[in-house]
């Protein structure tokens, strides 16, 4: 997916580090995700859900709180408090950018922080909100920081460890995370909200998200992450709980920007990538990419896949309506289209086209199934094929007329 580089600016005046993950077509909706307790943005969990999220068509931002990461400020003065201011300037950036409320995601910690900054932001804001593995009380993080908190409490400022990593706590990050009430908040909350989280989770036990879900109103849901482990480091747990939570959100966000079908053809508008386009015809919508090997997402198809998928798809359309017609016993048709750049070298009728001509061809490879159909009408069947109207027009005097538009 393209990613975007970005700097949020808080109430404090220090910027936050951000990476917005945006899909490569079109945006049906804006979300932001926070990471875990001392984790960054750059977190596999953070990476893999913003990223399958973006997939999805909901672009999302990861971004790192105060202190930590790319961003600035001091984490060990913080606190959970600042873990909601930021969010509330990064939720601000976002929602100004796609002028639509947004879908608010948290892991560990930081789903308690989406919970805590929703109520601050109030239901013009936040569409709807997704917790993975989020404690139901913030002080309970407290003891996983190893140091001597009554030392910390009484000078003011201590040294501690966090999952293996050093900082240096003060006593108003301790307070701060000791005085949060959060089941209080969430009775208050009025918005959609799903629970993801795993039984077997040794970090946070599942009793939290039961209390979470309690607390919270309907419209709610949970959903269990079966064998996952707290930081969802198996990226097939990621995988599975972005797209979950995106089936989900569906119904609340609303798309960042329509654009109108045309009534005849096809109407193609350049995408998010590098290579990235969306494509509107008159019922549907898809987007068309090149490989990563072109320096593409790989996102969709590439242009001569359409063109291969066009004459494909009407060769195959066109056999089956005269089979049909014809009351024969067909099972089903594959057709392999391949198209061929240099194809000078192997014409035996290129004269026909002229001295120095550039010879391109599709190559066309038809399978007919059935048990009971006869070699004359397996033969017939492929015969059609060159009656598909995509296959006449291709080989007719095709002529491309370009104007601009107003």
């Amino acid at each position: 997916m393209p990613t975007e580089t970005l700097s949020i600016t808080t109430t404090t005046g220090h910027s936050l580090d951000g990476a917005l993950e945006m899909p490569t077509g079109l945006v049906r909706g804006a979300a932001v995700f926070a990471h875990c307790f001392t984790c960054t943005k750059k977190s596999r969990a953070a990476i893999s859900v913003a990223r399958a999220l973006a997939a999805q068509g909901i672009a999302t931002l990861r971004f790192d709180f105060t202190g930590l990461g790319g961003s600035e400020g001091e984490f060990g003065r913080a606190g959970f408090a600042t873990d909601i201011a930021d969010l509330v300037s990064v939720a601000g950036a976002l929602r100004a950018r796609f002028n639509a409320p947004l879908l608010l995601v948290g892991h560990s910690l930081g789903g308690a922080a989406v919970l805590a900054a929703a109520h601050e932001l109030g239901a013009e804001n936040v569409a709807a909100i997704a917790t993975i593995g989020a404690p139901s009380d913030v002080p309970h993080v407290l003891h996983i920081i190893k140091g001597d908190h009554d030392a910390i409490r009484a000078d003011g400022e201590g040294p501690v460890t966090i999952g293996g990593q050093s900082f240096s706590v003060s006593r108003e990050f301790l307070e701060r995370t000791e005085s949060v009430k959060l089941l209080e908040l969430v009775k208050e909350l009025r918005l959609p909200y799903l629970a993801l989280h795993s039984p077997i989770d040794t970090i946070v036990g599942v009793e939290h998200a039961a209390a979470l879900f309690q607390a919270a109103y309907h419209p709610k849901s949970f959903i269990s992450l079966d064998d996952a482990d707290h930081l969802l480091t198996k990226a097939e747990d990621a995988e599975y709980a972005a797209v979950a939570i995106a089936s989900w959100a569906k119904r609340y966000l609303k798309s960042c920007g329509e654009t109108e079908l045309p009534e005849a053809g096809v109407l193609v508008k350049s995408g998010h990538g590098k290579f990235g386009t969306e494509v509107f015809a008159a019922s549907h919508r898809f987007v068309a990419d090149e490989p990563r090997s072109y320096g593409g997402d790989d996102s969709g198809p590439t242009p001569y896949d359409l063109l291969n998928a066009a004459l494909g798809t009407c060769t195959a359309m066109t056999m089956k309506m005269y089979a049909d017609r014809k009351g024969w016993p067909v099972e089903s048709y594959q057709v392999h289209v391949t198209h061929e750049r240099d194809h000078a070298d192997d014409c035996d009728h290129c004269e026909e086209e002229g001295e120095g001509a550039k010879i391109q061809a599709l190559n066309r490879s038809i399978t007919v199934l059935g048990d009971e159909l006869t070699d004359d009408q397996r033969a017939k069947i492929v015969e059609i094929a060159d009656k598909c109207p995509v296959h006449r027009t291709l080989e007719g005097h095709l002529h491309i007329h370009t104007e601009m538009a107003d």
